[in-house]
């Protein structure tokens, strides 16, 4: 399934413009999100705040849930790089699930345009987006270190929904959600 329809008119120059012109949309996309709430964005808005027409936005994006889909991947292999980075050296597999959970959960927060995705009218699309995007399930075997079979995806759909409920419903500080991973976490994962 494609998330983004893109029409190249011919060449290098025209993808060249069209990936331009999808990153400017999705750019301004995540600073409505951050600023109106992503529920309350319309395709107009964002067309208005990219700087073109709304047909030229459904050009690119068939509609809002292809829109948000394409800017929640984007963002989530933004994001997954600088876990991934973050977790390179270490080792130890419990040690860097810890790390690497607790790392996107503080990259979400730290981040306004994702962190939008988590209020309470949107956490529900939220959940839904995470636990079908295809995108957050691989990076999630990535952290784990496994080979994509059965057991590692449905490690991975787990470990999805332990961020999403702590970005959801947070711990009462960093220390609480810690304990969390550490105790009850991990050790489901890496028995």
């Amino acid at each position: 399934m494609s998330e983004v329809v893109v029409t190249v008119a011919g060449g290098w120059l025209a993808t060249d413009r069209d990936d331009l012109a999808i990153s400017r949309i999705l750019d301004a996309a995540g600073e409505l999100f951050a600023t109106k709430g992503v529920a309350s964005v319309g395709m107009a808005d964002i067309a208005a705040a990219a700087g073109c027409s709304r047909a030229t936005l459904y050009r690119y994006f068939a509609n809002r849930h292809v829109l948000r889909t394409a800017f929640v991947h984007r963002e989530a292999r933004r994001l997954g790089a600088i876990v991934a980075a973050k977790v390179a050296t270490i080792d130890d597999p419990r040690r860097r699930l810890e790390r690497a959970v607790l790392a996107a959960v503080a990259g979400v927060r730290a981040d306004p345009t994702l962190a939008a995705w988590f209020a309470e009218d949107t956490a529900g699309v939220t959940g839904g987006l995470a636990a079908a995007s295809e995108v957050i399930e691989e990076l999630a075997v990535a952290f784990l270190g496994d080979e994509p079979d059965r057991s590692s995806l449905d490690a991975a759909r787990w470990v999805v929904r332990v961020v999403v409920s702590l970005l959801s419903i947070p711990g009462a500080d960093a220390a609480e959600e810690r304990r969390l991973v550490r105790h009850f976490l991990v050790p489901s994962i890496l028995s």
